[in-house]
């Protein structure tokens, strides 16, 4: 098992607040990810969900029982860090064994798990090496071969994949979701990295200055978007935004469409612009158009596009594709 229930959650330092009060269901087996910029408050909570930070007002259930003042050691969760915390002394094997040597398993049964869990992370040539002869991504698979051992109840993930070069980064992202899926157990996934969320998780909670602005399926989020600040921070590029001026008739503040949603003609449309830098992707083409407003649109073209800086163009949003926004920055019912 390995459901987590919040209630009314909420974490001070002081008089400030970074964690508003929190309710959040993650159901057993889920794997949701936790997004959102630098000091949203995403890696405080996951840390008080490990215990390694105290709850100032609330409960923490695990599997229906109250953790809120639980030891972290006796939670049945297992964390990976950002920082792989190797032992540099240790051979793999020894890193892996670690948790379970202090538990005084016995040895039969280490061996079994360390088998187990080399097996699963494609580790068993490289169980006599130091973590310095190793590779950034093949550290981070110790660290989770590490966890797997103690066969947690869920896996708390804190931007596992941060230190990791672009290609890597891919790879691991790849090995954790079917590691997800072969082994069944809920994952708490952080990270700022909003393509990682949209490709992992089964759900994603959008984080804004210790608040959670929405939780849903990744195209929940995409397509129905609660407010601004989530529209623009899910979708890669950025949606684009344009402002409008409200009045009593008319509360729409400003609209936003994303790169993709947006139609190119030379003869008519929406917005007329000028064309600006041009990113050549190979399989796709993002435009950078000037429009007459003064804003600059991000358009998505095909990756054969020929169209060269400079040229005038206009710009139509697909149909119900367009999404507007009040002065709170709420999305509107078209």
């Amino acid at each position: 098992m390995g459901s987590i229930t919040l209630k009314k959650v909420t974490k001070s330092f002081g008089d400030v607040n970074v964690i508003k009060p929190i309710d959040l269901e993650i159901k057993d087996g889920e794997f949701i990810v936790f997004v959102g910029p630098s000091g949203c408050g995403k890696s405080t909570l996951l840390r008080m969900i490990a215990g390694l930070e105290d709850t100032t007002s609330g409960n923490i259930e695990i599997d229906g029982n109250d953790a809120t003042a639980t030891p972290p050691a006796k939670r049945g969760l297992a964390m990976v860090f950002q920082s792989y915390a190797l032992y540099p002394h240790m051979s793999v094997r020894n890193n892996i064994a670690f948790p379970l040597k202090r538990a005084k398993v016995s040895p039969e049964v280490i061996e079994e798990k360390i088998a187990n869990a080399a097996k699963i992370l494609n580790l068993n040539d490289y169980l006599d090496r130091k973590p310095g002869q190793l590779s950034g991504g093949q550290r981070q698979r110790v660290a989770i071969g590490r966890a797997i051992v103690r066969q947690p109840s869920a896996f708390l993930f804190d931007e596992p994949l941060s230190n990791l070069d672009a290609s890597l980064r891919v790879n691991m992202r790849l090995e954790i979701s079917e590691l997800h899926k072969s082994l069944a157990t809920t994952m708490i996934y952080v990270t700022h990295d909003q393509v990682e969320a949209m490709t992992m998780a089964d759900r994603i909670a959008v984080f804004n200055a210790g608040i959670i602005e929405q939780v849903g399926t990744p195209l929940e989020l995409y397509n129905n978007p609660v407010n601004r600040f989530v529209a623009g921070f899910i979708g890669s590029p950025k949606m684009n935004f344009i402002e409008v001026t409200p009045t009593a008739q008319n509360p729409v503040a400003s609209i936003g469409v994303r790169p993709e949603h947006i139609q190119i003609s030379t003869e008519s449309g929406t917005w007329s612009g000028t064309v600006g830098v041009i990113e050549h992707l190979g399989s796709e083409t993002f435009l950078h158009v000037h429009i007459e407003s003064g804003d600059t649109l991000t358009v998505k073209a095909d990756g054969d596009c020929t169209l060269k800086y400079g040229d005038k163009i206009f710009l139509s949003p697909a149909d119900n594709k367009l999404l507007q926004f009040d002065k709170a920055g709420m999305t509107l019912s078209n």
